[in-house]
Order: structure tokens, then C-alpha cells, then sequence
């Protein structure tokens, strides 16, 4: 019985310890299996979150295109309308960045076949749409806004665009199916491994007892706590995602609010401008038409009276002068060609240019074109020339010499600037930094400038080279880094001016004559229409100085009476702008028996000759004039008619 007994203990013994050994082998390799499916738990999490991560960053950067490129388009429709070079900036930097979230989404999509084919239509929508638009954006910029306007609209129905929101809306859809996708599967997997877990805690409690037990609530409060980390951190994604979204909307709205009270703000500028432009030329009509009648009736000999007189007109004259000149910088006059030599335009341009670059500039003004002449708008010409001379002086920093040389060269057919015939040159020199041989290339690419943020527009060369291609000629341009650039404008000869010359105009006015001159036509019937009392009452002194009869009408409305009380009418002298009617809705509201009658209107406004008002081919007198240019343009005005108004029916 010992023996059996020893026997049997020691078989007991050996599977006590087979058992324990099967039980702690066991219970390892749950052990192993446990922390293995923890890690797999982990990294399926970790990889869900970064899928997550993924698809978020993907549809928020679609999104994001969508804003940019809408937002650019209504920056260009602004820009449109307005003109403002501030809008056309916003539009470039826009879609800019649009071009360039685009190729960030494409980087991001690059493993995935279904969202590269929708970027790839969307970078080929993206491009065909920024071609439209930048046709919109050149004719706007050239000035062609009625153009630029019916393509803006056009281009409002293009597929390009509608492809472009279908690919984006079609990334977007497609990431959110394969975000759901994923975080199915993630859940799966890890419902999966949970109850693996859960059959292996099992098995360990048959195992170990307790301790499997304890693993188990362990592993139940780390796959609670990883949910509650991926919860809390998509929530925080969200949060700041959001926060992020209402900044972004936020500043623009505060930049839109400033540009929209920087653009009222010129606006009223520019209405306050030309109204005091208009009134400020009534009161010089008044004093210059004052003047002249004064001296005209000034008995002989005295000298010291007229010499004042003429000191008066001279002011006043130079004070019209002065108004035009500014108004005309602000752009508010209209296109007017007119032949112009080289000598004319330095005569008048010298000073200006003097006054624009400082103290520290050095102008050199040289003519060598032999009296050539060209056809163009003096404003304009003037403000390419001072805009070119600015942009030496910034390239100089205010120091140094800038010369304008006048002259004149033939080109072929084939010629190096591209134009063929006779042409006037103007070459802008200075002695500045130059221009890299990369940024040459460019310089006349709307909205391109290498000054800092704030200092330009980059319209300038790009204005110019529109100038010169308006008027059929051409623009060069070149530099050397450290020694200089120069812009030269190649103008189109006008021969047919030049066949004819006349004689530049001179700085000092004609003297006054002490004796009063007998009209060319005297005793003409003149209807005076103007609504204000002081030119009014000075056009009637004027005109009966002149020798004619004036009669005089101060209310548009009233203009039908004022006829039927005449006997006879051969001209109606009218104001362009006043209350009750325009000159020439007054006109359209002639009885008939008066619609034969010349017009001669007369405006003090200083843009456009008309102040935005159709004046049919009637002529055009502009205030403040002299009695010499009242006179020409009576006669002239009324020659126009046939015969004089017959009389009023009783």
C-alpha cells in the first residue's frame, strides 16, 4: 500500500504539476492572446483615426476650393462692374489659391483611383474656367467693360463651372461614403476582437479564476476608455475645425466692410469733386465774363486799369486751367484725340513731372523727333508718362536722373516691337536698380508687381502697353541689373497734322482790347436758358455786349412761354445740368414749330463734356469761356440752322 501510495502521490504530484504547467501555459498564452488583441484594438483604432483624419481633411479641402473659387468669381463680377483694381487683385490672389488647394486635394487623393479621376476633371474644369475668366479680367482691365460684362455673363453658363462644383461635390461624396466605409469596418473589427477577448477571459476564467477576471475589466475599461479618446478627439476636430471656419468667415467679412467703405468713400470723393468742379467753373464764368466786359468798355487810356483787368483774366483763366488738370489726372474727362508735337507736350509736362518726383530727381527732357506729331489723348499720353516717370523714380528711390527723349524711327513690316510704319518714340530712361531677366518677361502682366504689399497695383505697365495698342502703336522695354531701364512708347505719326501745323498755344493769354469788337454776325434772337442767376445775368451782358438780343429764361419748364412770347428765334443758348430738366430733355420738349432751331449748350462741368448726358450732335461751349469763344461759338452754332423760327401762332 506504500508503494501504491507513493505511486499514487507521485502521479498526483506529476499532474498537479502536468495541470499547473497546462494551466500556466494556458493561462500565457491567454495572456498572450489578450495583449495581442489589445494591440490589435490599438492599432485598428489608431488606424480608423487616421483614416478619419484623412477623409476629414479631404472634404473640408474640397469645401474649401468651393469657397475659394465662388468667392473669386464674385470678386471678378465686382471687379467688373466697378473697376476697382482692388477687386481685380482679390480675384487673382483668390483663385491663386484655389489653383494651389487643388493641387494639395490632388496630393491628398493620391491613393485612391475614384478621387484622382474626379480631381483630374476637376483640374481640367478648374483650368478651362480660369481661361474664361481671365479674358473677362484682360478686357475689364483695358478699359472694355460692356465686354468684359457680356462675357462675365456668358461665362456664368459654362459647363467648366458646373463640372468643377460636380467633381468637387462628387469628392466630397465619395470620401463621406468611404469615411462611413471605413468606420463600419473599424467598428467590426473591433467588435470582432472584443469578442475574441471575450471567448478568451472565458476560457482564462476556467484557467486562473479571478486574475482572468481582473484582466478582463481591464480590458473592458481600456477599449472604453480608447472609444472615449476617439470620440473626444473627433469632437475636438470638429470644434476646432468649426472655430477655425467661423475666424476665416469673420475676417472676410471685416475686409469686405473696410474695401466697401474705401469704395463709398471714393465714390463720394468723386461725386464731391465734380460738383465742386461744376460750380467752381459757374463762378469763374461769371468773373471772367465780368472781366472781359469791363475792359471792352474801358475808355482809351487807360492802361493801368487794363493791366490789372488783364492780371484778373489771366487768374481766372489760369485757375480753369488748374481745375481741368486735376480733374483730368482724377480721370474724369473724355477721350480726346488731338494732335500733339513733342515740343507742345514737354512744354506742358515739364513742371507737372518736377513737381511729382521731388527734390532729389534730376529731369532731362530731350527732343529729337524733327516736329513729328501724333494723334492721341493728351490726358492720357501725360498720365502714361507720369505713371512711367514714378515707377523710375521708386526703381531710382528718389535719387537720380530720369530722362524722356522725343524721337522718331520706320519700322518694316517685320519690325522687332511687332507694328510696321512711321512712329514717334518716347523713351523713359532712368539709372535705377533694372529689372531681373526673369521678372522682364512679366512686367506687363496685369496685376504682376515686385513692390511690397501695399505699394502697387501692378496696373501700371500693363495700362500702358493698353494705351499704346488702343492707338495702334507699340511699348519696349529694356534693362540691365544695377545700371537702368528704360520704357520706350512707339506713337503713330500723324503726317496729316503735320501738313498743317498750328502754332503751340502760349502759356499767357491774349491781352484784352481796350475798345470793344463788332460781332461777325450782330443782331441775332438769342433764348438764354440757365438756372443760375449769376451766369445768367453775366451770359446776357456778354451776348448783348456782342450785339445781339438776348432773352432770358431762368426755369427749363418755362421754356415753351418764353418762345411763344417771341417774335423771332435763331438760337437757344441752354445750360446742359439743371433741376427741373437737362438741356436736352428741355429740347425734346420743344413745341414743333421750335425744333428746327440751333442749340448751342453750355456746361461748367469738368469731366465728360456732357456730365453723362446725351447732347445729340448739338455743340458744346465749356465754362468758363471768353467773349471771343462765345462769339465763334454763337456764329458757328447758328449757321447750323436753316432759317430763323417762324413766329409764335397767336
Amino acid at each position: 500500500m506504500t508503494d501504491r501510495d507513493d505511486i499514487t502521490g507521485r502521479l498526483t504530484g506529476a499532474w498537479r504539476t502536468i495541470t499547473l504547467s497546462v494551466m500556466a501555459i494556458a493561462g500565457a498564452v491567454v495572456l498572450a492572446l489578450l495583449v495581442v488583441t489589445l494591440a490589435e484594438v490599438n492599432g485598428q483604432r489608431d488606424r480608423a483615426l487616421a483614416s478619419q483624419r484623412h477623409s476629414y481633411d479631404v472634404m473640408i479641402l474640397a469645401r474649401t476650393v468651393q469657397g475659394t473659387v465662388a468667392h473669386a468669381e464674385a470678386s471678378l463680377g465686382r471687379y467688373v462692374i466697378s473697376g476697382d483694381q482692388q477687386l481685380g487683385q482679390i480675384y487673382y490672389d483668390d483663385w491663386r489659391r484655389a489653383r494651389q488647394a487643388i493641387g494639395r486635394l490632388a496630393k491628398l487623393v493620391r491613393d485612391n483611383d475614384v478621387q484622382l479621376t474626379h480631381v483630374a476633371i476637376l483640374q481640367e474644369a478648374f483650368r478651362t474656367r480660369g481661361d474664361e475668366l481671365a479674358l473677362t479680367a484682360l478686357s475689364t482691365n483695358y478699359g472694355k467693360n460692356s465686354q468684359a460684362l457680356s462675357r462675365f455673363y456668358q461665362a456664368r453658363q459654362s459647363d467648366a463651372l458646373t463640372r468643377i462644383n460636380d467633381s468637387l461635390d462628387g469628392i466630397i461624396t465619395d470620401e463621406r461614403l468611404l469615411l462611413e466605409m471605413r468606420t463600419t469596418q473599424a467598428r467590426a473589427s473591433v467588435r470582432r476582437s472584443t469578442t475574441i477577448a471575450k471567448v478568451l477571459a472565458v476560457f482564462g476564467v476556467l484557467l486562473v479564476g479571478g486574475g482572468i477576471t481582473m484582466g478582463w475589466v481591464m480590458v473592458e475599461a481600456l477599449a472604453g476608455r480608447a472609444i472615449a479618446r476617439d470620440e473626444a478627439e473627433s469632437e475636438r476636430l470638429r470644434a476646432d475645425e468649426l472655430a477655425e471656419a467661423v475666424a476665416r468667415a469673420t475676417e472676410e467679412l471685416r475686409a469686405q466692410e473696410a474695401r466697401l467703405r474705401q469704395v463709398q468713400k471714393m465714390e463720394a470723393v468723386g461725386q464731391l469733386t465734380g460738383g465742386i468742379a461744376h460750380d467752381f467753373n459757374n463762378m469763374l464764368a461769371v468773373v471772367l465774363s465780368g472781366v472781359e466786359l469791363a475792359a471792352r468798355h474801358l475808355p482809351h487810356g487807360a492802361d493801368e486799369t487794363a493791366r490789372h483787368l488783364e492780371g484778373a483774366r489771366e487768374g481766372a483763366e489760369r485757375a480753369a486751367a488748374l481745375t481741368a488738370r486735376l480733374l483730368a489726372f482724377a480721370r474724369e474727362t473724355a477721350i480726346n484725340p488731338e494732335p500733339i508735337t513733342a515740343a507742345a507736350l514737354f512744354d506742358g509736362l515739364g513742371d507737372m513731372l518736377t513737381r511729382s518726383l521731388g527734390d532729389g530727381m534730376t529731369l532731362v527732357l530731350k527732343d529729337e523727333s524733327d516736329g513729328w506729331c501724333v494723334r492721341v489723348d493728351r490726358v492720357q499720353l501725360e498720365n502714361t508718362l507720369v505713371n512711367l516717370a514714378v515707377n523710375a523714380r521708386d526703381a531710382m528711390e528718389g535719387r537720380g536722373t530720369l530722362t524722356i527723349r522725343a524721337g522718331h524711327t520706320s519700322l518694316p513690316g517685320d519690325g522687332a516691337a511687332g507694328a510696321s510704319g512711321e512712329f514717334m518714340t518716347l523713351a523713359v530712361a532712368d539709372t535705377g536698380c533694372g529689372i531681373a531677366p526673369d521678372v522682364l518677361d512679366r512686367v506687363f502682366e496685369p496685376f504682376f508687381t515686385t513692390k511690397p504689399l501695399g505699394k502697387g497695383t501692378g496696373l501700371g505697365l500693363s495700362q500702358t502697353f493698353a494705351f499704346a495698342r488702343q492707338i495702334g502703336g507699340e511699348v519696349t522695354i529694356a534693362s540691365r541689373v544695377a545700371e537702368g531701364t528704360t520704357v520706350t512708347l512707339l506713337l503713330p505719326r500723324d503726317r496729316r497734322s503735320e501738313k498743317s501745323p498750328s502754332a503751340p498755344t502760349p502759356i499767357a493769354p491774349t491781352p484784352i482790347a481796350l475798345a470793344p469788337a463788332a460781332p461777325a454776325d450782330a443782331g441775332r434772337a438769342i433764348l438764354v436758358v440757365e438756372d443760375d442767376p449769376r451766369v445768367l445775368s453775366a451770359t446776357m451782358e456778354a451776348l448783348a455786349d456782342l450785339g445781339h438780343q438776348p432773352v432770358a429764361c431762368d426755369d427749363a419748364t418755362q421754356v415753351g412761354t418764353v418762345l411763344a412770347g417771341m417774335t423771332q428765334v435763331d438760337l437757344i443758348l441752354s445750360d446742359v445740368l439743371m433741376p427741373a430738366l437737362t438741356g436736352p430733355e428741355m429740347i425734346a420738349t420743344l413745341p414743333p414749330a421750335f425744333a428746327h432751331v440751333p442749340v448751342l449748350f453750355v456746361t461748367g462741368f469738368a469731366g465728360e463734356a456732357n456730365g453723362g448726358v446725351a447732347l445729340g450732335d448739338h455743340p458744346v461751349l465749356r465754362k468758363p469761356f471768353t467773349l471771343a469763344a462765345l462769339d465763334r461759338a454763337v456764329t458757328a452754332a447758328a449757321a447750323r440752322g436753316d432759317h430763323p423760327a417762324p413766329l409764335a401762332a397767336e
